[in-house]
């Protein structure tokens, strides 16, 4: 039997993969610090909890295709206190971020159309693009730069015929990059002025770690054509198997487009849309505290690396990973080793390996990204551990 060359030309995700290690190396009873998947440690809100239970409909039923509209509602007032103004059309509820991103590549791409999109990125965006039979031309970055890429002489020179869309993450999931005012007007100019789509994935708004003012792309109105916002309760609200997300755009025959795949998959899960809606009137002071906890993180982490020789790697600004260059010849081969055959005092440490985020071959194969989501003192040991099997792994006898 034959599969499609769409799903064939799709990768398993380099966050997961080492899965069968991570097994047989705690059947082995070691301890694993796991820096290899973002989930977040940080407790759910308990009002999402209460809206579920409240519930006392004599039957769950559908929710409308756009979404129930106590969710709409809290969406529409979240955006508002960012003085954006969206009608309730300009929002779709939709499973998860990753659904609301399926949802806009499909109603954009055809097969052989092209969207720009910075090099490191999150590695599930090669699959959405692939399975449209789309395909991904990188902005390159380096670790040496910070990963930075709002740059017009690095992004026009990519535009061609076959250009659709750029899509960025914001603040960056692998980077942590956040894209200050100037360089946020930048990608939506660059958008316009091309007739180009503008993705921009905001769902680690919340996190950004020099004082700066929540932002979104949707803050443009001369571009509202261009832009698309897809975003998420999963982070910011540490409520990821919840999944529910969002679709933005005030660009109506995109919303029009995208309506078609909400009524083919009939609704986002109604319990989970309540809830949802509910997290939306928790106070300030729990992101205060959540964006504190993760700032402290951040600096351990650093801390740490920065005392590892040989590591490039730039403090990241916002969201709750980073992409650091190790001095190591591969770090999948790396992570491989740290999980079949090293331990310090019964311990290693999970990453995800870097070249999985590039869509340029051979790129990031000496990189990783780590996911600050364990308590300090763990983000601590997991640094000396990672520096004890660098320096392991550098002095075996090939």
């Amino acid at each position: 039997m034959k599969f499609s060359s769409k799903i064939q030309r799709c990768e398993l995700s380099p966050m997961r993969k080492f899965l069968p290690y991570e097994l047989a190396a705690e059947a082995k009873g070691r301890k694993i610090y796991h820096l290899n998947i973002g989930q977040p440690d940080i407790e759910t809100p308990k009002a999402f909890f209460d809206a579920v239970k409240n519930f006392q409909d004599p039957v769950l039923a559908y929710a409308a295709a756009p979404g129930v509209s106590e969710f709409l509602t809290a969406v529409q007032g979240y955006y508002a206190n960012l003085g954006i103004h969206l009608e309730q059309s300009d929002i779709y509820a939709t499973a998860g971020g990753s659904e609301a991103l399926q949802m806009a590549l499909t109603c954009i791409l055809d097969e052989g159309d092209e969207i720009l999109i910075p090099e490191p990125f999150y590695p599930n965006y090669n699959t959405f693009v692939s399975v449209t039979g789309g395909v991904i031309r990188p902005i390159p970055t380096t670790p040496e730069e910070g990963y930075r890429y709002a740059d017009r002489a690095r992004i026009e020179p990519l535009i061609n015929e076959h250009t659709r869309a750029i899509l960025v993450t914001n603040p960056g999931n692998p980077t942590g990059v956040v894209l200050s005012p100037e360089e946020m007007r930048l990608m939506a100019d660059i958008a316009k002025e091309h007739g180009l789509f503008l993705i921009s994935d905001e769902v680690y708004r919340e996190f950004v770690y020099g004082g700066e003012p929540l932002a979104s792309m949707a803050q443009f109105d001369d571009a509202a054509e261009n832009v698309v916002v897809v975003d998420s309760i999963s982070k910011r609200f540490s409520a990821c198997g919840a999944r529910v997300g969002i679709l933005v755009s005030r660009n109506r025959e995109l919303m029009a487009q995208a309506l078609k795949i909400c009524q083919g998959r009939l609704c986002a899960a109604t319990l989970d849309q309540l809830g949802a809606a509910a997290l939306y009137g928790v106070g300030s002071d729990y992101f205060s505290a959540v964006r504190e906890e993760y700032h402290r993180r951040r600096d351990t982490c650093m801390e740490g690396l920065s005392q590892i020789p040989g590591v490039v790697c730039e403090c990241p600004k916002g969201a709750f990973y980073l992409m650091a260059k190790l001095p190591v010849d591969d770090t999948d081969k790396f992570q491989t080793w740290l999980l079949e055959e090293f331990q310090d005092n019964g311990e290693t440490v999970m990453f995800a390996p870097g070249e999985g985020f590039y869509g340029t071959p051979g790129k990031g194969r000496d990189e990783v990204r780590l996911a600050y989501i364990l308590k300090q003192a763990d983000l601590r040991r997991a640094m000396e551990v990672l520096a004890h099997g660098i320096e392991a792994y550098n002095s075996r006898k090939l």
